[in-house]
């Protein structure tokens, strides 16, 4: 799962909130990234598993990180379907990508609530800003590991009914007027359709979940 702050602060985040560092030529423009190249590269630069298929279906589906609009969409990436004209499994799809991407929200706004120098232009050469940046990364996954109380009571917090308590981090109002949405970006025609593939499947009896009709309501 993938976000982007201001400047470039491009990192993966998996489901412990706990972070990698992906390096980025120009992370404003992810047309120009390092990230978007290695995604599409057929060889696989960046070692993602083989397709495999879902729980109950014999489809081969790539992995796939959960991205926003403003990453174009292919089979390696992910993004919600457009707001107008939606069916319903394109809503399900989107709740489901949604639910998923407040992991790497909860994560990236834990991390820019912590260290407030990501929440401002550096003046600083591009190299010493990457060396800050990982040296915030790093500091917050050990401070994630050791002192887990600590971390888990700035999260959202889901309660059993599936409303969602908002993370102390998000009070933040600094944080909030930098974490936006960015403009679209373009895709493929192969990421569009795993997407509708994957819309359907999670409406199907096998990818379905008790709760998700209610959610869309």
């Amino acid at each position: 799962m993938i976000d982007v702050t201001e400047y470039t602060l491009w990192a993966q985040s998996d489901k412990n909130k706990s972070k990698s560092w992906v390096s980025s030529n120009d992370a404003s423009i992810y047309n120009g990234s390092e990230l978007k190249e290695g995604l599409e590269s057929p060889n696989n630069i960046f070692n993602l598993p083989e397709e495999k298929s879902l729980p109950g279906d014999d489809v081969p589906v790539p992995y796939y990180i959960v991205g926003v609009n403003a990453f174009g969409i292919n089979k390696s990436l992910m993004n919600p379907f457009p707001i107008r004209n939606m069916e319903h499994h394109d809503r399900i799809f989107n709740y489901r990508l949604s639910r998923a991407r407040r992991v790497v929200e909860n994560a990236f706004g834990i991390l820019a609530h912590k260290f407030r120098v990501l929440l401002r232009t550096m003046n600083q050469r591009p190299g010493t800003c990457r060396k800050i940046i990982t040296t915030c990364v790093i500091l917050h996954n050990l401070i994630r590991l050791r002192y887990p109380a600590t971390h888990n009571n700035m999260m959202d917090l889901e309660e059993q009914n599936l409303n969602v308590i908002p993370g102390a981090w998000r009070n933040d109002k600094v944080l909030l007027d930098v974490y936006h949405e960015r403009a679209r970006n373009t895709g493929t025609q192969e990421g569009r359709q795993i997407r509708t593939y994957l819309g359907h499947y999670f409406t199907s009896k096998a990818g379905s979940v008790p709760w998700q009709d209610k959610m869309i309501l």
